[in-house]
């Protein structure tokens, strides 16, 4: 059996068949990100910067009461890391 003969037939599969799809596809997702976030996304993400916003402010509480009872705390560890280096 001739190469020409043996590659003709998954090359015409190919470009009848998959190419299409495939460009269809790639264009259908480059138009849904150059819209931008929907309505539901938009109220996704301002919820999880709202809990963001929470959890920060709780770290810096816990920083504060850590420095007032235990000065030392940031210092310790920095050395600890310096020691596992």
């Amino acid at each position: 059996m001739n190469v020409f003969v043996f590659l003709f037939v998954p090359t015409i599969v190919f470009l009848v068949i998959v190419a299409p799809i495939w460009i269809v596809m790639h264009y259908r997702s480059k138009n849904k990100l150059s819209r931008g976030l929907d309505a539901n996304e938009r109220e996704h993400l301002d919820h999880m910067l709202e809990a963001l916003d929470k959890l920060m402010d709780r770290v810096e509480t816990l920083e504060s009461i850590l420095s007032e009872s235990h000065g030392e705390w940031r210092s310790k560890k920095t050395q600890e890391k310096s020691d596992v280096s």
